[in-house]
């Protein structure tokens, strides 16, 4: 706890230092959140601009901070234009760490000297990211290569702000409307883990390995080789990409690139990692990207920085796809089924009100042309729509939602004319064709036939396990059902004798509220002066019936 509070006094101190309160119009801002920016106004403004104040901010922060930063650098429909510049540099300009210091690491991990391992080796880093630093070096057989080291007490850092956003997190699922929802702690755990495993660069090339074999031959992304002999896991040896930055406009416009071609190549990579691959680069920010210098009218992607992928389950790769045709044909009664089956939202919903409600954000997104309609929007309006049906934040798909937006901030950035659907609709129309192709199911019933035919012979087993087990709850349920007729019957008992006490309670106050005016003098003598023979019947009556009732509450 007390690492927490200090974590909270750095960030206080960090809004004050930048004065990020300027960042938004006091009217935006709830009164309780302009009460506690009160002590900002003491510091005078100085001459930074937004977007220097945000970007220093989150660089002070941390690595957690800096990573978001760079999610809304990708995304120029959410984050004002003089800001978007500074947010960009939070890519690959993060202020390196001692290089001294560098090569003392990469000694330690690999348990050789640098200048055993590699011919020769470049002091100044190649790029200083949130998490890593890198340099370049060559290798004794002449392969220019790049190492990887994770910035030195990193771990400690992202544990200090893990743990305040576990504390935040359960304090929105405690007392928020929609906090249980949209599980909140869930998502900060699952991002705990994300970013933990983005510190393990052994895992890191692995994911590499993987995605370089998926794309092998491909005509549209290139992924580095990895040398295993120098990869430990605090230490990454691959090999050294030459590619423009994706950011950079200007040098690709210069060298003839198509940038219609390359924007939609970017979609057809993600949809294709997506649904043919089931694995996909889930940060795929202007910073691990850049684009071949080769054959510029027919551009080809350089993906670097691996540590982060995702993956879908079968059902939600399906659901997702009929999803996204039934949305884009305006079929909402489609998706308000596809939602219901998929357990997206609770199974007592009414299909007809979700329906109304999908189209009512849906068709004023659609009157616009397609290559108009933002796929973040849209996302954001459905998940405004959702809390009046209790929809759940779905852990597996908050990965695939960051990279869409990614994609899509980055794709608009190099043509913005780009039209997702004309990418996307014939791909998931092939998908969802092949998925049910002969040939596909044949695949199948091939990989999970050694599976059956395994437990085949347990079938006859099961199956008169079954009967007994259902024999054995049949009965089961009929104790059950004897219980719960004795709870039943003691409930009915309880709130029998409640009715009666009550009754009793209101009968002895009757009792002596018609009998006070004809008691008189003080309390204390009470017994010497009272005049039975002066109190009404209907206070002798409701007298009986109380003590009656009371006695015989039960």
């Amino acid at each position: 706890m007390l690492v927490v509070l200090r974590r909270l006094l750095t960030i206080s101190f960090v809004i004050w230092r930048y004065r990020l309160d300027l960042l938004f119009s006091s009217g935006q801002l709830p009164l309780y959140v302009r009460f506690l920016l009160l002590p900002c106004k003491l510091k005078p403004a100085g001459n930074l601009t937004r977007g220097e104040r945000l970007r220093r901010a989150l660089e002070d922060l941390g690595p957690i901070f800096i990573k978001f930063g760079q999610l809304l650098s990708t995304r120029p429909d959410l984050v004002p234009p003089d800001m978007m510049d500074d947010l960009n540099r939070l890519q690959d300009k993060v202020p390196p760490f001692d290089k001294h210091e560098f090569r003392a690491l990469v000694e330690r991990g690999l348990g050789e000297s640098v200048d055993t391992v590699f011919a020769s080796y470049e002091q100044e880093p190649l790029a200083s990211a949130s998490v890593a630093q890198v340099h370049g070096a060559t290798l004794h057989d002449g392969q220019r290569v790049v190492i990887k080291i994770v910035r030195p007490g990193i771990e400690r850092v992202i544990e200090q702000d893990v743990r305040l956003l576990m504390m935040i997190a359960q304090l929105v699922e405690r007392y928020s409307i929609d906090g249980k929802r949209l599980h909140p702690v869930d998502v900060v755990r699952d991002y705990r883990s994300t970013i933990f495993d983005e510190l393990d660069l052994q895992r890191e090339a692995a994911n590499a390995s993987q995605l370089r074999r998926n794309f092998d031959g491909s005509p549209l992304l290139y992924v580095p080789e990895i040398y295993w002999d120098y990869t430990r896991n605090n230490v990454l040896v691959m090999e050294r990409i030459h590619g423009i930055p994706v950011t950079h406009i200007d040098e690709l416009h210069a060298q003839g690139t198509d940038m219609k071609a390359l924007a939609e190549r970017g979609v057809e990579i993600f949809f294709k990692q997506v649904f043919e691959h089931n694995f996909f680069h889930a940060d795929m920010h202007p910073g691990n990207i850049f684009v071949a210098t080769e054959n510029p009218e027919y551009p080809k992607y350089i993906a670097v920085d691996m540590a982060i992928v995702g993956s879908l389950t079968r059902e939600d790769q399906y659901y997702l796809a009929r999803n996204l045709l039934a949305m884009f044909r305006r079929d909402y009664r489609q998706v308000a089924e596809l939602h219901v089956q998929s357990g997206w939202v609770p199974e007592g919903t009414r299909v007809e009100e979700l329906e109304a409600a999908v189209r009512t954000v849906c068709e004023p997104i659609f009157e616009k042309p397609l290559k108009d309609i933002s796929f973040g929007h849209l996302l954001m309006s459905l998940f405004r729509t959702a809390r009046r049906f209790d929809m759940e934040v779905q852990p597996q798909l908050v990965l695939l939602q960051k990279t869409l937006l990614n994609i899509e901030g980055l794709g608009r950035q190099l043509y913005p004319d780009l039209d997702l659907w004309v990418t996307a609709h014939p791909f998931l129309e092939r998908w969802l064709k092949d998925r049910f192709h002969p040939k596909a199911l044949w695949g199948q019933f091939q990989r999970y036939a050694p599976e059956w035919m395994e437990k085949f012979p347990q079938v006859p087993e099961l199956i008169f396990g079954g009967l007994q087990q259902l024999q054995s709850l049949s009965k089961v349920s009929h104790h059950l059902e004897a219980q719960t007729q004795e709870l039943q019957r003691q409930q009915q008992n309880r709130r029998r004798g409640r009715r009666r006490t009550v009754i009793a309670t209101l009968a002895l106050i009757g009792s002596g509220i018609t009998a006070w005016p004809h008691l008189g003098g003080p309390l204390t003598a009470w017994a010497e002066r009272i005049d039975w023979g002066q109190i009404p019947a209907e206070s002798w009556a409701l007298l009986t019936l109380g003590l009656a009732v009371l006695i015989l509450r039960k």
